[in-house]
């Protein structure tokens, strides 16, 4: 169902070996009360399942395929490239819209003609659908993204004519390859964020965050240096460096510790205190833990230095982004 006087929104839902959840995904979708919407699933040639339940909702999808290909990115890039709409986001496979997000969104983004993109809160699930956390985010700008302040994925919403020329998401990354995108298009328009949670995001052991997490720090700091050669952050790099450095030591021990490295994340935490001592204390309880575990201290357990943390902050919060 099309109305004219509604902008298009495509969405993208790229899945591999998702059974467990695309059925979730795909009807958070469907069940939008929005009435302009097209919607495509890239499937990466699944064998557990997922097939079958794409097939049950065939007839409410603008297209969609199973076949191989070379991952997140390139299955994407393949469903813009088919999309039509005005406005374009992408849902990954093991992830919900709340009900009413696309007409908010939308809304959003007709209130602010100048917004690249817009983007709301997100909560964090388990395996069996129960909130593990509530991702509430800020007014975020180029400085903030520059510096590493990761948003859910899931609830970005772009307008594609904010999109940029040489092409949809870069291939050449694979844990941040959303947040090099963002960057792409904050360097030339500038992103709204509603204080609303419009989506949900399930981690579990498949997820990217969750199975490779130590991988994330490198590729953070390719993005430093990519930045830092870039003349579209020229001006901004040389005058935040130190913040934008220390963000990406920051996102390092952040997943370093998920990964159980503790005395690299440790390090890594240390060194982003150097360059930016800021950055660093609302992650005071993750540095603390770093220290504990090692010793046979995890009866502390990060949950109640977490719980301290938000007693003196309410808004700290984890930066959890769930990938295919």
């Amino acid at each position: 169902m099309t109305s004219p006087d509604l902008p298009l929104v495509s969405i993208i839902t790229p899945s591999y070996q998702q059974a467990a959840f695309i059925e979730q995904t795909m009807q958070s979708v469907l069940a939008q009360d929005y009435p302009n919407l097209e919607y495509i699933v890239v499937d990466g040639g699944s064998t557990d399942g997922s097939v079958e339940i794409i097939h049950k909702h065939a007839g409410r999808l603008a297209w969609w395929v199973s076949e191989k290909d070379n991952g997140q990115a390139e299955a994407i890039n393949k469903g813009v490239a088919r999309a039509r709409g005005e406005i374009i986001a992408w849902l990954n496979s093991d992830d919900m819209l709340t009900p009413g997000a696309l007409r908010a969104a939308v809304e959003a983004l007709q209130k602010n003609p100048q917004a690249g993109f817009v983007f709301g809160n997100v909560r964090v699930l388990d395996a069996a659908g129960r909130v593990l956390n509530e991702l509430r985010y800020g007014d975020w700008g180029l400085r903030e993204l520059m510096s590493f302040h990761i948003i859910g994925q899931p609830a970005v919403f772009m307008r594609r004519a904010a999109l940029p020329p040489d092409g949809f998401l870069d291939t050449g990354y694979h844990f941040l390859l959303d947040h090099q995108l963002w960057l792409r298009i904050a360097a030339h328009s500038a992103p709204v964020y509603i204080p609303q949670f419009w989506a949900e995001a399930h981690y579990h052991e498949g997820a990217k965050n969750m199975a490779q997490a130590a991988k994330f720090g490198a590729e953070a700091m390719r993005i430093v240096e990519w930045m830092r050669n870039s003349p579209d952050f020229d001006a901004a790099y040389r005058k935040h460096a130190n913040e934008i450095i220390a963000g990406a030591e920051r996102l390092d021990g952040f997943y370093l510790l998920d990964a159980e490295e503790y005395k690299k994340a440790f390090a890594a935490y240390m060194r982003a205190f150097f360059h930016h001592p800021q950055t660093v204390l609302p992650d005071w309880y993750r540095v603390a833990y770093c220290l504990a575990a090692p010793l046979g201290l995890k009866g502390l357990k990060k949950r109640r230095l977490e719980r301290r943390a938000r007693q003196l902050n309410p808004d700290v919060s984890e930066n959890i982004d769930s990938q295919r």
